[in-house]
């Protein structure tokens, strides 16, 4: 099977062969590896839009371009909030091609990086269309093609509201047991806004609605953390893989969610 790869100056253009069927290559981690097995589309098309690698201040509010390579990411001093998470995805070599919208379409057990955007709130933006459209709505089914994600527009959380944690069998790099992401906006001491997101508990990344019930309106302290980690496998459906099975996943999840909170609290 022969694949053709176009190359293209503007998203428009991108977005529009899309429509006819191309497959999207950005950093090439997903997209290569299937042409290397042979399996990938017969038309790629890839864009030299610098849109795609820029990132954006305005206030509490940031937009990175869906281009935007985790090296980028570590490398940003207004971004330190998602340094860690962009740290944990693969090696060097990754992290210099692995993209941020790509990783929204990583199959599991990957996509660490859309499991923190995910918690945060996210919202991305599409090539051609107008206003963002919320994460959780591209993630809840990612088999169908939404279109050309152009960016990704998230707040920047405050001191201590924001966290991530990630359990691998192999440090420093490893492929995820699972994933979880946290947001506990706070007024008056108490949590509002609750946002729990886990990545290899689901066919994709996933909010924790039991858990986030445990927190919301709360004070972030043992009784309650100690709520959020009971309730944190509820109506979740971890898949069984080489990794862990899905009995081992729903053991663990509390676990970590626990530990994660307890180093919120800590501050």
């Amino acid at each position: 099977m022969t694949t053709t790869v176009q190359t293209v100056a503007t998203l428009t253009e991108a977005a529009r062969a899309m429509a006819q069927g191309a497959t999207f290559l950005g950093g090439g981690t997903i997209v290569m590896r299937d042409v290397n097995a042979g399996v990938a589309a017969t038309q790629i098309v890839r864009t030299t839009d610098a849109s795609l690698s820029g990132i954006r201040i305005s206030g509490d509010k940031v937009t990175i371009g869906a281009g935007v390579t985790m090296s980028q990411i570590i490398a940003n001093p207004d971004l330190t909030f998602l340094h860690q998470v962009a740290r944990l995805i693969g090696g060097p070599q990754v992290r210099n091609m692995a993209s941020v919208g790509g990783n929204l379409f990583a199959p599991h057990p990957y996509g660490d990086f859309a499991v923190a955007l995910l918690a945060l709130g996210a919202q991305t933006v599409m090539a051609g269309q107008n206003g963002g459209r919320p994460l959780d709505d591209l993630l809840r089914d990612r088999s169908r093609s939404p279109g050309l994600v152009a960016a990704i527009e998230c707040p920047r959380p405050r001191d201590g509201s924001f966290g991530f944690l990630k359990f691998s069998r192999v440090k420093p790099k490893g492929v995820s047991v699972l994933s979880v992401a946290v947001l506990l906006p706070r007024e008056g001491g108490r949590i509002r806004g609750a946002r729990v997101a886990w990545g290899a508990m689901g066919a994709g990344p996933v909010r924790g609605a039991s858990a986030e019930r445990a927190l919301e309106g709360q004070s972030l302290n043992a009784e309650t953390i100690g709520r959020a980690a009971q309730a944190a496998a509820e109506g979740l459906t971890p898949p069984t893989d080489a990794i862990a099975t899905d009995w081992y996943r729903r053991e663990v999840a509390g676990v970590h969610l626990k530990r994660l909170l307890e180093q919120m609290e800590r501050g």
